[in-house]
């Protein structure tokens, strides 16, 4: 059920525990659907309007896959599948370092892994459980007050509701976070890079593919996820300091992705007037969230709010939907919430901490900063064109499920 901005009760009775997830992207649908199976009452907070339709594709590997299996939006996923059938490099002019497989760049496996958009994912999950969690969008948390017997939540809104239980699956730049733990820089481990992604014409007669332009400290990509006329645009440049000053400065971000581009080649120059001009550009930051724990008293975190391991790892939404069951696995065996979070930090710790370090190679190989480490790479992708895929990574299904426990 949607429930439009204003003032509002909690109307459900009974002894349900009550959950109030903030996020309703990947991770948090995720959660709410595995709580309701297990009898709780969920309340799905978002501060954005409405689900965001498009975005940029998003992997869904190994464990993460299994999760969307036991959820039955499986058969769905794969018609949405994107199905990329190359990925070109591309040298400093534009001319053609290796033309590969994707799989045998990211360790994909072939009729099991999935790449879908992002917000075709969003959209399946909230289909999942629309009629059966409360959905309040256009509001955000302003404040958290924890209790003995609750967490008293006043939102934005000003509307004022107590739940059992508060999660935050609100993204790397968590609002939860901050308010539970303070500061997000404590726990942000920059990367050295800044990206920009944004949507522009197809007039390259690009087809389910991906061209990779580079220079030392400098990439540019565009992909076609399928027939029609739009392509996704992603620009990637190594900054050794976060620009902090910039993060929520729109004209500044264009301001540097532009000078960071300046005098390059390829298609590179008109991709950065489209960058100007987008209304739909992503500016931020490579990096990852790493904290000593995932929780405090009644509220915890789930997905890229409690260990976002960047983009480079192509595992984020990976982690989100293995987390997502995790944790509500934890909460349906254990009644008490300090038992559920400590099971939830030893059963996923380990297999955050693999899918984390997958970012040391994932960035040398896709993004060199200097000469010598961008012939190198060229050199390993041209030995790579005859193989017909890369060995799948270990950590993608290092975490074996359990069997989801049954309702308290």
């Amino acid at each position: 059920m949607t429930t439009p901005n204003g003032p509002t009760t909690n109307v459900r009775t009974g002894a349900k525990r009550t959950v109030l997830i903030s996020g309703a992207s990947i991770s948090g649908p995720a959660l709410a659907y595995w709580l309701r199976r297990s009898g709780f009452a969920v309340t799905v907070v978002e501060k954005a309007g409405a689900l965001r339709a498009g975005g940029y594709p998003i992997d869904i590997r190994g464990t993460a896959t299994e999760v969307v299996r036991r959820m039955g939006i499986l058969p769905q996923l794969r018609d949405a599948h994107i199905d990329s059938r190359r990925c070109t490099f591309l040298d400093a002019d534009g001319s053609t370092v290796a033309s590969l497989d994707p799989r045998v760049v990211d360790g994909g496996v072939a009729g099991q892994d999935l790449e879908v958009r992002r917000g075709d994912l969003a959209a399946v999950l909230h289909a999942k459980i629309r009629d059966d969690v409360e959905f309040l969008f256009g509001d955000s948390i302003d404040t958290l007050d924890q209790r003995a017997r609750g967490v008293d939540v006043t939102f934005r809104s000003g509307r004022q509701r107590t739940f059992d239980l508060v999660v935050g699956a609100d993204g790397m730049h968590s609002y939860t976070r901050e308010s539970l733990f303070g500061p997000e820089g404590q726990f942000h481990r920059y990367l050295g890079y800044c990206f920009a992604i944004f949507t522009m014409p197809n007039t390259f007669g690009l087809s389910h593919e991906l061209m990779l332009w580079n220079t030392p400290g400098r990439a540019a990509a565009l992909y076609a996820v399928g027939d029609d006329d739009e392509l996704h645009a992603f620009l990637n440049f190594h900054r050794p300091e976060p620009p902090l000053d910039a993060l929520r400065n729109p004209g500044a971000q264009r301001d540097l992705v532009t000078a960071a581009f300046a005098g390059a080649g390829w298609e590179v120059p008109g991709m950065v007037d489209a960058m100007r001009g987008a209304d739909d550009l992503f500016f931020d930051t490579a990096g990852q969230i790493r904290m000593p724990r995932w929780s405090r008293g009644r509220v915890a975190l789930v997905g890229d709010a409690a260990y976002a391991p960047s983009f480079l790892t192509g595992q984020g939404s990976s982690l989100a939907l293995a987390g997502a069951y995790m944790l509500a696995n934890s909460l349906s065996t254990h009644r008490d919430h300090t038992a559920a979070f400590a099971a939830y930090e030893r059963g996923l710790r380990e297999f955050v901490a693999m899918n984390q370090a997958l970012v040391d190679n994932g960035a040398a190989t896709l993004f060199p900063t200097t000469v010598r480490a961008l012939d190198q790479r060229n050199t390993r992708l041209r030995g790579l064109v005859t193989m017909p895929s890369a060995p799948a990574r270990p950590a993608h299904s290092a975490l074996v499920l359990p069997a989801f426990a049954p309702a308290l």
